[in-house]
C-alpha cells in the first residue's frame, strides 16, 4: 500500500516543515487542499508550484493531488441553475487540473459539499445533468494533464447530492471518460447500508482514490472502525491507488494524528502476511 496524508491539518506549519514531518512519520505522499496555498489556485505562480514540488521531492514525497477543490471559494458551484457560475466552475476545475499536473499530482478529489448541494426545488436528475456537463467539459484537460478527477460520495449530513458510491459511480458512467472515476471515503461509506469492505469489493476496478478516516472525524486507529478488513478488501480487490489519511478533527494535534493513523494502517496491512 502507498500511504499519503491530507496536509490541511498542519495549520501554521511551513511547507518545508510539513514535508519533513510527513516523511519522517512514514508517508510517501502528500495530498494538498488548495486553500492552504492561496485563496484561488490561479494565484499560485509557476515558480511557486515548482518550489512546492521540489521541496516535497527533496523529502522523498510525491504530491499526489488536490482535494477540497472548491472549499473557501465564492462564485463556484456544480449544480447551480446559473449558467455563468457553471462556466466559472468548469474553468476553475481546468485550472486545478493544470496546477495538479504542475505539482506532479495525478488526482483531483471532488468533495466540496457546499458547492454541490442541490438548491431548494432542484430535481436530482437536473443536478446530475449539470454535474455531468461540467465534468465532461473538463475531461480533455484532465486527459492532457494526466489527472484523474475522482467523484466523492459524502454522507447525507454533509450534502444532498451524491451520498452513495452507487450514485457517484452513476455520474462517473454518464461522463464517459477514463479520467473521471469514483472516490471512496471510509467516513462516508460508514453511512451506507452495506459495510465498507463490501463496498470496496463491489466497486473494485472503478475506484481511483481512497480516503482513510473514521466516523469520529479522526484517523484510522483513532475511532471504532476496524481497518483490518478494509485493508484486506483493498488488497483483494487489487486496488493500486493511494490510501490517504484525511481527518476533520485536529484537536489531538497533527503529529499524533499522523503517527497513529499510519501505524494503524501498517498494522492492518501486516495482518495480510
Amino acid at each position: 500500500m502507498r500511504y499519503a496524508i491530507c496536509q490541511e491539518l498542519f495549520e501554521g506549519w511551513s511547507w518545508a516543515e510539513q514535508c519533513r514531518f510527513i516523511a519522517e512519520a512514514g508517508y510517501t505522499g502528500i495530498e494538498v487542499a488548495p486553500f492552504t496555498l492561496a485563496s484561488r489556485i490561479t494565484e499560485v505562480s509557476a515558480e511557486r508550484r515548482r518550489e512546492l514540488k521540489q521541496v516535497a521531492e527533496d523529502h522523498g514525497l510525491q504530491i499526489i493531488g488536490l482535494h477540497w477543490l472548491l472549499a473557501k471559494t465564492t462564485g463556484l458551484h456544480l449544480t447551480t441553475a446559473d449558467a455563468g457560475v457553471r462556466r466559472a466552475t468548469t474553468d476553475y476545475l481546468r485550472a486545478l487540473a493544470d496546477c495538479c499536473g504542475d505539482l506532479g499530482g495525478t488526482v483531483l478529489v471532488f468533495g466540496s459539499p457546499l458547492q454541490r448541494n442541490l438548491a431548494a426545488g432542484t430535481e436530482y436528475e437536473t443536478g446530475l445533468g449539470r454535474a455531468t456537463e461540467i465534468f465532461s467539459e473538463c475531461a480533455a484537460t484532465f486527459a492532457a494533464r494526466q489527472v484523474t478527477l475522482c467523484v466523492e460520495p459524502l454522507t447525507p449530513r454533509e450534502t444532498n447530492f451524491l451520498t452513495t458510491c452507487a450514485q457517484a459511480q452513476h455520474l462517473v458512467e454518464r461522463v464517459e471518460s477514463p479520467w473521471v472515476r469514483l472516490h471512496q471515503d471510509v467516513k462516508a461509506m460508514l453511512s451506507e447500508a452495506h459495510e465498507v469492505p463490501a463496498l470496496i469489493r463491489k466497486f473494485a476496478g472503478k475506484t481511483g482514490h481512497f480516503h482513510a478516516n473514521d466516523s469520529n472525524l479522526l484517523g484510522p486507529g483513532m475511532g471504532a472502525t476496524d481497518f483490518a478488513p478494509i485493508i484486506r478488501a483493498l488488497h483483494e480487490s487489487a486496488y493500486a491507488g493511494w490510501v490517504s489519511v484525511e481527518v476533520f478533527d485536529y484537536k489531538p494535534g497533527a503529529e499524533r494524528i499522523a503517527r497513529e493513523s499510519i501505524a494503524a494502517l501498517k498494522s492492518a496491512e501486516a495482518l495480510l502476511k
